[in-house]
C-alpha cells in the first residue's frame, strides 16, 4: 500500500495562463483529507432484450480544499484572498493544477522520484472567508477545466515540462 503523501497536488499561485511564470504551491499542510472527485456522467440503459448498455459521457472534476488557512507569506493564499475580496469571476479565477505521483527513494534519506505528472487548467472559487479561532480560513473549490496534459514535474524547481515521462 502506498502512503497518501506520495500523491501530491499543486496549484499555480502565479495565475499566468501562458505558463511562463509559475509558482506551484503544494496542497496539504492543514488538510487531513483531499480527494479529486471525478463526478462521472454515466448513463445506463436496458433494452427490450434485457441487455444493458453503459455510456460514459465525460467527467466534471472538482475538489474541495477545506480547511485552507490564510498565510501572509504565501502567494497562493494571498491570491485566493484577493479573489474572494474582489469577488473575482471568470478567467480571473483561472490557473493550473498539477497532480504528481511520487515513488519513495531507495533509502530513508533519498528523495522521492516522479512516476507521472498531469497539468490541467482549473478555476479556484473561494467558498467563505473567516472561520473559527484557529485562524483565518478561506476554503475553496477547485474546478478542473480541461487541457489536461501529461509531463514531468521537477520537484526541486517546481517546473512542469509537457511530455517527458
Amino acid at each position: 500500500m502506498t502512503e497518501r503523501k506520495y500523491l501530491a497536488h499543486y496549484i499555480d499561485a502565479a495565475f499566468d495562463s501562458t505558463h511562463n511564470a509559475t509558482d506551484y504551491i503544494r496542497l496539504g499542510k492543514d488538510l487531513e483529507e483531499y480527494s479529486v472527485e471525478l463526478n462521472p456522467d454515466v448513463e445506463t440503459r436496458k433494452n427490450i432484450l434485457g441487455e444493458n448498455s453503459v455510456s460514459v459521457n465525460g467527467y466534471e472534476v472538482s475538489s474541495s480544499v477545506d480547511p485552507y488557512y490564510y498565510d501572509y507569506d504565501e502567494a497562493l493564499s494571498e491570491k485566493i484572498m484577493d479573489i474572494a475580496m474582489n469577488r473575482t469571476t471568470g478567467d480571473g479565477c483561472k490557473t493550473t493544477t498539477i497532480d504528481v505521483l511520487l515513488k519513495p527513494g531507495a533509502s530513508a534519506d533519498a528523495s522521492p522520484s516522479v512516476v507521472w505528472a498531469y497539468r490541467e487548467d482549473c478555476y479556484i472559487v473561494p467558498q467563505s472567508v473567516g472561520g473559527d479561532t484557529s485562524g483565518i480560513q478561506i476554503p475553496f473549490e477547485l474546478h478542473r477545466a480541461g487541457n489536461r496534459v501529461k509531463g514531468n514535474f521537477d520537484l526541486s524547481t517546481k517546473k512542469f515540462t509537457e511530455g517527458g515521462l
